[in-house]
């Protein structure tokens, strides 16, 4: 067994942002992977199976260029590292309802991990079940992807999930794109993310792009946060946050990050003090400007001009955002 990982490009900026961690086997009866995944899970040893492809890839984290995450593709697991890590639930789950998912989803949280939908309109990855996991990544299936450019139904629902993608902070990847047309059509439809043998063949880390792709041509781009940044220390813990504002009076935010240096909330002097921390509205470096600001201030009173936090493709933290900011952006 060998590990190869295939290219995920940002369609925005036509760079490289990420991998898929992918398992190759030597079958000796010429059986592909499927078929070793589908006998595996008859014997019910699919997830003695998924650890050892976990193994192979894993290690890899140690090269993985700067600003690149990794994605993997497995059923739900439970492991102790997997900080930085997209985890894709696939659709070989056997899953009656999607709070049953709730342990698995909790560890891998736990362990640092980010929760993608594979192959999106099988299995269990309908809208219903995308609304209750509200994953960081939601990959749409080769199916749908294939012959967009001459296919308007296609098209039409790829703008969709793009809609419902930005109401709850999560990237939309089209994997399987295998000609320039399917490229440019994904790319015209917004799409932030794409993945394909039209850009480049799973390789040993890290294969660069067989394709020479350029930023998306965007003639009137939409603002999004990632222009409206804000600096705000970060701190493990309430006691430390309470400690800046003892020592630097200046300072008005400091943003609360857990164990996997996650941020979580966002604390003000009086918050730090009182040892109150709740959960802060979070939202990525390109969410829409207007999109921030209506999900500010529909949140509950108490809260509603807190600022809100800005994270990176791969959940790390990269700033925040003020509300009077986002009002001046949407205004002008």
């Amino acid at each position: 067994m060998s590990a190869a990982f295939q290219p995920i490009v940002d369609t925005a900026r036509g760079v490289v942002v990420g991998f898929e961690g992918l398992a190759r086997f030597e079958m000796p009866d010429g059986a592909g992977v499927e078929d070793l995944f589908a006998r595996a899970r008859a014997t019910g040893r699919a997830a003695e199976i998924e650890a050892a492809c976990l193994r192979v890839i894993l290690p890899e984290r140690g090269t993985l260029p700067a600003n690149c995450f990794l994605t993997v593709n497995v059923s739900p697991p439970e492991h102790s590292d997997l900080q930085g890590v997209f985890v894709e639930l696939t659709e070989q789950s056997s899953i009656e309802s999607a709070t049953d998912l709730d342990p698995e989803l909790d560890a891998i949280r736990a362990a640092g991990g980010l929760i993608a939908v594979d192959d999106l309109g099988s299995g269990y990855a309908g809208l219903s079940r995308l609304l209750a996991l509200k994953p960081a990544l939601i990959k749409l299936d080769r199916e749908l992807i294939q012959g967009i450019d001459a296919d308007e139904a296609k098209r039409a629902l790829v703008e969709m999930i793009g809609t419902f993608a930005s109401r709850i902070d999560s990237w939309v990847l089209a994997e399987g794109i295998e000609t320039a047309a399917e490229y440019d059509t994904i790319t015209a439809l917004g799409v932030p993310l794409a993945q394909g043998y039209y850009l480049a063949r799973p390789g040993p880390a890290w294969p660069a792009l067989a394709t020479t792709v350029l930023p998306a041509k965007v003639s009137n781009p939409v603002p999004t946060v990632r222009d409206l940044l804000d600096v705000a220390p970060a701190v493990a813990s309430v006691a430390l946050a309470a400690q800046i504002f003892t020592d630097e009076p200046g300072v008005r935010t400091v943003v609360l990050i857990d164990h996997h240096t996650r941020p979580v909330s966002v604390l003000d002097s009086e918050s730090a003090h009182l040892g109150m921390a709740v959960d802060a509205l979070r939202v990525t470096l390109d969410t829409p400007v207007r999109d921030a600001l209506l999900r500010a201030i529909t949140r509950d009173r108490a809260h509603r001009y807190d600022p809100l936090i800005v994270t990176d493709n791969a959940g790390r933290y990269a700033g925040i955002v003020r509300l009077e900011r986002l009002v001046t952006a949407a205004v002008r």
